[in-house]
């Protein structure tokens, strides 16, 4: 089923109406939010535009990659057995029969005694079983390099190093054989994948298209970035804050001008938004005392539900499904107005609703990790907290820093963070070297690294006797899966053991593996 096939059904609740026990979990919201969203279809795109798209396709070879025998060097294609016993105390001396350039044809064959100068790429000559470089001939002498073989063609080559069969050779299919399956259906195309589809002559693949979200920000006291400042007002930062992070999850992002708190401006903008829309997403106007304007036009133009999620910031919440001019329902995302909560809201839930689209399934999960608290993070209220937080790797430990002051109007709070800290519903405060999670969330932020030897066991020697004299510890995902005794004879066992153990519980994130020489007493 498509995203355009599904319709929301759950019931309108009235904000006013919803106790603090009606508070709904960070997973539960989620859960509701995503039981809506589904792969959409797939469209023609051509290379260029499909990084970081999803292949609703699978790639067979239609021809072998390389197509025939090439050479992988520049030098001269020869007969091996033409240049048995050359050394550089007693070479031998071919007869240059032609010139072979990339992208040519060789129209003969290299017979006894002859070489055929070619350059890198260019089809194996018949006859011919290997290439001699460049530098193992006397062209590495200076008085013999000619500018081109054109302005000064050679009758003769030394060689100075004998050959043996299929020397620099890249046989036909190395790469990709014809008939070969190449890529699946659900890959996702990175530079790589979409260079192999560019090898095999494809210049566009049918790949899950990008979601288009629209964007549209709410109230009276909003400008738009450029405009004269006046009093009272302020500059609208959610428009492009929640732009930036739909066109950084792979979606396309549409915004609107600023809609008034009026009647008339909302429903007329919630309109021009639906047009050709996938998701289309609002900040302000849901909070409880917002003005009943905003309110009433959701829930008149569409299927809305208020909600109050158990989390700082970002505890309203709202969500349904507006009907297009089509009848498709399309479904609506309302956020709360303060920046840091809109963004933090678009993180947890935008975010996965756009991959689902994508294609991407489970992907949107970021990465987690376990740090050290640097700050005390203060939980006012039973919710759980999404602290801004600066972390970085110091001595293979990971130190969760507060970018500052942590109010939901504090933008530079979020400008500041590559993670964040999460304090649970449950705990009252973080004390300064505590053990926190922490969500990494900026592509600089520090990500785990991979397995790691200490000195001590580098240095274990190899007689090592039976005893487990090392300890494998492994981490995914920032917890501890397992700990392992081994003789130092068996780290490689090791790891294989700790590869199988990640295949039953699922491949993590972040993997981190520490190897150490026990002590006497362990």
């Amino acid at each position: 089923m498509t995203q355009e096939e599904l319709s929301y059904s759950a019931t309108t609740q009235n904000a006013r109406s919803i106790l603090p026990a009606d508070m709904i979990s960070v997973e539960e919201a989620r859960e509701r939010i995503l039981a809506q969203f589904a792969p959409l279809g797939a469209a023609q795109t051509p290379l260029l535009e499909a990084r970081e798209q999803v292949l609703a396709e699978e790639i067979r070879a239609g021809f072998s990659i390389p197509p025939l025998d090439n050479t992988a060097m520049d030098g001269y294609a020869v007969r091996a057995a033409d240049t048995e016993g050359a050394t550089y105390d007693s070479p031998l001396t071919l007869r240059v029969s032609g010139y072979l350039a990339a992208g040519s044809v060789y129209d003969g064959q290299v017979g006894p005694g002859e070489a055929v100068r070619i350059m890198t790429g260019a089809p194996i000559p018949a006859g011919a079983d290997a290439i001699v470089p460049f530098e193992e001939t006397d062209e590495q002498d200076e008085s013999h390099v000619a500018t081109s073989w054109e302005q000064s063609p050679r009758e003769n080559v030394r060689i100075d190093v004998e050959a043996r069969p299929g020397a620099n050779i890249r046989r036909a299919g190395e790469d990709i054989r014809e008939g070969d399956a190449v890529l699946a259906v659900g890959t996702v195309l990175g530079p790589a994948q979409i260079g192999v589809l560019a090898s095999l002559g494809l210049g566009e693949v049918q790949a899950i298209r990008r979601p288009r979200v629209t964007i549209l920000s709410t109230g009276d006291e909003l400008l738009r970035a450029g405009q004269p400042l006046e009093p009272g007002k302020i500059y609208d930062s959610n428009t492009f804050s929640l732009a930036s992070l739909v066109e950084s999850y792979g979606a396309v992002a549409r915004t609107l001008d600023i809609a008034t708190d009026t009647v008339e401006a909302l429903t007329a903008r919630i309109h021009e938004g639906l047009a050709d829309a996938d998701l289309i997403v609002t900040s302000a106007g849901v909070s409880r005392g917002d003005f009943d304007v905003v309110k009433d036009v959701l829930e008149r133009e569409g299927k809305i539900g208020f909600w109050t999620v158990r989390m700082k910031p970002g505890k309203p919440l709202a969500f349904g499904t507006f009907p297009a001019s089509d009848g498709r329902p399309i479904p609506h995302l309302g956020l709360p107005g303060n920046p840091v909560s809109a963004m933090m809201t678009m993180e947890l839930f935008g975010r996965a609703a756009i991959f689902t689209m994508l294609g991407k399934g489970a992907t949107w999960e970021r990465p987690m990790v376990r740090a050290t608290a640097a700050d005390r993070i203060r939980n006012t209220d039973g919710r759980r907290f999404y602290a801004r937080a600066f972390v970085e790797l110091v001595d293979g430990e990971y130190i969760a820093r507060l970018t500052g002051p942590q109010g939901s109007g504090v933008l530079t709070s979020m400008s500041l963070a590559n993670g964040y800290a999460i304090c649970p519903e449950n705990v009252d405060a973080i004390e300064p070297g505590e053990q926190c999670d922490v969500m990494l969330v900026d592509r600089e932020a520090p990500l785990p690294e991979p397995a790691r030897l200490i000195d001590g066991a580098r240095e274990l020697p190899d007689g090592a006797d039976g005893d487990s004299d090392l300890e494998v510890t492994l981490h995914a995902d920032g917890k501890r899966v397992d700990v392992w005794g081994f003789p130092t004879e068996m780290i490689g066992r090791s790891v294989l053991a700790m590869v199988e153990l990640l295949k039953g519980v699922g491949v993590p994130k972040s993997v981190q593996v520490n190897i150490r020489r026990r002590s006497n007493d362990d």
